[in-house]
């Protein structure tokens, strides 16, 4: 997924020290979307991650933002595998009704 990939992108900046040039890239308008649009996050969280979107962050809160991303990481990785497999389950029981209903057909002609 993109967003994953933007927040892996964004935690290896930040831990790098690079935290101020990645406010100039397409990652830090993803990291704005996802903050201003993921309905599960704490309140706080939010404001933290957009303030450090608008104009960086000491060493101290760099800390704090780069678990704020990882732990979004960790949610939408999760709910990326429980997608996938809801959707996997749904594919194989569709390909089972459209055996059945071939064999269905077969057996009346």
């Amino acid at each position: 997924d993109a967003n994953i990939g933007a927040l892996e992108k964004a935690i290896a900046a930040i831990e790098k020290g690079m935290g101020g040039s990645l406010l100039q890239t397409s990652t830090a308008q993803t990291l704005k979307k996802i903050a201003l649009g993921e309905k599960d996050m704490i309140d706080e969280d939010r404001q933290t991650l957009l303030s450090f979107l608008a104009g960086g962050a000491d060493g101290e809160q760099s800390g704090e933002i780069v678990g704020i991303l990882k732990e979004l990481t960790s949610e939408m990785a999760k709910t990326l595998a429980d997608a996938t497999e809801t959707e996997t389950g749904a594919i194989q029981m569709l390909e089972e009704l459209l055996a059945a209903k071939k064999k269905e057909i077969a057996a009346l002609t």
